[in-house]
């Protein structure tokens, strides 16, 4: 389970679309760098990714995800992180708090969860939405927060898309971790490519037969019980609290949060699985709890690492920093060069939206773009409204040259216009 609003703090069937019968076999279920940093004296030109990739043992062409479509919003920077799979990497601090969470559940519960993480990020409408009840108006299918590959196909938003294909298989008790994809803002936190894990239990009579309980409370107070052992486990013994939320897929819904370096921090979404789910996908006279987390969000504070962009960094001083099994290993900042801040200015139309803003900069500047703050906003007496955005650029792992932020920012500036269709000021 996991949420689909377009801020990364919580958690959480392609067989013949527009052409793309290629796909098929890409989403079969299996189990289970960013670019070198270059010399300073060089300008920065942003990685060009690959016209072909492999995707779940299938060979995926550029031009099947990014096309000059309007149906499509996939940018070349979002089709190089395919395949990357962060989450899958033993000595990469994702994959060791993936690693993690697996060792709580096979010690609490063993030979009893199967695990995946090796899914297809490519998914169906129908799946990243329909199949778990996001209703028809919800903001996160605008295509101002989903990538979309064309009308009915997107790049999944959370690893719920693969919820009721599992239910439908017959597996009652698995973890699916894997990246997923949304349109977002610009800072230290987020990231238009992240990483979640789902976790699904199902329960039947058998389980809840004699314990006192409705199946609704007996299958919350297993949850509860599941995730407050996850929690210790991963950040020792911790205050926590649980807070009433609301999802669609999930009733009821929480949020588990704990007190952490002296501070209440949100940890994950979870909840009840809503019948209709179970039902529709085979599981009759059932209940489940469903679970959704974040690795990113989680692993910034277990490993004390400061911007999101250093997941993707290649450069050995991060890298060798980590080693397979060792958990909350802190982050040693090996630089802490200057940012560079640019200003811009433009009348915005009806159509603008900081999403947009932000995927122009972001696919000219990659991860040189730190920051984007709308610093001053007005209305003149025309009715016409003005931004002004401030963008921070700065390098993980070396100094800018004048050069070449001057010239990103021209670069910036051009494309902002011609694309947005605003007016710059």
């Amino acid at each position: 389970m996991a949420v689909v609003s377009g801020a990364h703090s919580t958690t959480s069937l392609f067989h013949h679309i527009n052409g793309f019968r290629r796909f098929t076999s890409c989403l079969s279920f299996s189990s289970s760098a960013a670019a070198a940093s270059l010399s300073a004296k060089k300008k920065w030109r942003q990685p060009v990714a690959s016209s072909v990739l492999e995707l779940c043992g299938t060979k995926i062409a550029k031009d099947d995800v990014v096309r000059d479509d309007p149906t499509n919003n996939v940018p070349d920077t979002i089709f190089s992180k395919l395949g990357m799979q962060l989450h899958r990497r033993n000595n990469h601090p994702l994959g060791i708090l993936k690693n993690g969470i697996y060792e709580y559940f096979d010690t609490n519960y063993p030979n009893t969860f199967d695990k995946f993480d090796d899914l297809c990020p490519i998914v169906s409408v129908k799946q990243n939405f329909d199949d778990v009840l996001v209703p028809a108006d919800h903001v996160s299918r605008s295509y101002n927060d989903t990538y979309y590959i064309d009308s009915q196909t997107v790049l999944r938003c959370h690893t719920s898309a693969h919820q009721a294909e599992l239910l439908r298989k017959g597996h009652t008790h698995f973890l699916v971790t894997g990246d997923v994809y949304r349109r977002d803002s610009i800072d230290s936190t987020h990231y238009p490519v992240f990483h979640q894990m789902e976790g699904v239990r199902v329960f039947t009579p058998n389980n809840w037969e004699g314990s006192g309980l409705d199946p609704t409370s007996y299958a919350a107070e297993d949850l509860k019980k599941s995730l407050e052992g996850l929690a210790r486990h991963l950040f020792g013994a911790v205050e926590m609290r649980w807070i009433d939320a609301y999802f669609p897929f999930t009733n009821p819904s929480y949020e588990l949060e704990i007190y952490f370096k002296e501070k209440w921090m949100e940890v994950l979404g979870c909840g009840v699985m809503e019948q209709e789910i179970l039902k529709s996908n085979g599981r009759l006279n059932s209940v489940a709890w469903a679970f959704g987390l974040g690795l990113e969000r989680l692993a910034m504070v277990l490993f004390d690492i400061p911007d999101i962009r250093l997941f993707w960094s290649s450069d050995e001083r991060f890298t060798s920093q980590f080693s397979e099994g060792q958990m909350g290993v802190k982050f040693k900042p090996f630089s802490k060069f200057p940012p560079c801040y640019k200003d811009m200015s433009f009348w915005i139309n009806e159509s603008f939206t900081e999403n947009n803003l932000c995927e122009v900069i972001r696919g000219i500047a990659g991860d040189l773009v730190e920051e984007v703050t709308l610093i001053d906003n007005f209305t003149n007496k025309k009715g016409m409204t003005s931004h002004c955005y401030r963008i921070a650029y700065r390098s993980m792992e070396r100094s800018l040259t004048d050069e070449e932020i001057n010239e990103l920012q021209w670069n910036v500036r051009e494309q902002v216009q011609n694309k947005l269709k605003v007016v710059l000021r």
